[in-house]
């Protein structure tokens, strides 16, 4: 193992063994449920947006390593940005897991841990596990944009 993969190992565990952003909001401006059935990832993700800004993020999740450390990530990744940057963020990071699948992707310094990431890539199974937290961001994005707050909504992987 290089010393590369090596510290992508170590960041992507304690993201596992000690996420960020874990939790709830009481009162969120929205949340969504993410699942991927196939294997057995669940997470729910509070979105608290004011201004434009994500104010607030926090997540529960169950399920593997991959899922759970790539939410604390993105939670690190979108907390204080605007809804603009977070949906830039979103994009790179699904650019560099989806549309690059051959080679490494280098993020804008702001996102380097988020590289860690890449290293599933050779696991094609796994890529949905480190997509869901996203996908859920998504559809909070889309919720609180269309001012459909009051209702939580369901992403689901397949």
């Amino acid at each position: 193992m290089s010393l590369s993969d090596e510290l992508y190992r170590e960041t992507i565990l304690d993201h596992y063994h000690h996420p960020r952003n874990r939790g709830v909001i009481e009162k969120p401006s929205t949340l969504v449920e993410g699942v991927n059935p196939l294997c057995g990832d669940e997470l729910t993700l509070y979105l608290q947006v004011e201004d434009s800004k994500i104010k607030d993020i926090k997540l529960t999740a169950k399920g593997c390593s991959i899922n759970t450390a790539s939410g604390s990530m993105m939670t690190d990744a979108v907390l204080g940005q605007s809804i603009a940057e977070a949906q830039k963020i979103i994009d790179s990071f699904k650019h560099m897991m989806l549309e690059s699948r051959e080679k490494d992707v280098s993020l804008p310094e702001n996102m380097e841990e988020l590289e860690a990431l890449q290293g599933v890539k050779k696991y094609p199974v796994r890529i949905k596990c480190a997509i869901l937290p996203w996908n859920t961001l998504t559809q909070a994005i889309k919720n609180v944009s269309a001012n459909n707050s009051e209702k939580s909504t369901k992403v689901e992987m397949s």
